[in-house]
């Protein structure tokens, strides 16, 4: 009956450790760029987007398709590191086990 208790103890731990590692996501940021940094985006560890800067010099009225690429392709680059980060921090509390539904 120990064994049950601490292991009942360990998952509680564990499920407390994610919630607050979940809270503590939402102020936790990465950055991605794209064009040599004309774009970047700020995304944090909830999979949103914190903002986008543009440098002026990517605006050419006459290739926006230019500039709606480099801006997916940083947008994509950021939630992509996001998902990494949380992954990270989700296998320290988990021990690398891979749990359905959490990231």
């Amino acid at each position: 009956m120990r064994g049950m208790n601490d292991m009942l103890r360990q998952a509680q731990q564990m499920q407390r450790k994610m919630t607050e590692l979940q809270d503590q996501l939402g102020t936790r940021t990465v950055e991605a760029t794209s064009g040599g940094g004309m774009v970047a985006v700020v995304c944090n560890g909830k999979q949103d987007i914190l903002s986008i800067k543009i440098d002026p010099a990517a605006v050419d009225p006459s290739d926006v398709d230019m500039l709606q690429d480099l801006v997916l392709t940083a947008i994509n680059e950021a939630i992509r590191q996001s998902k990494a980060m949380v992954e990270k921090e989700m296998g320290a509390i988990t021990g690398g086990m891979k749990i359905p539904g959490l990231f």
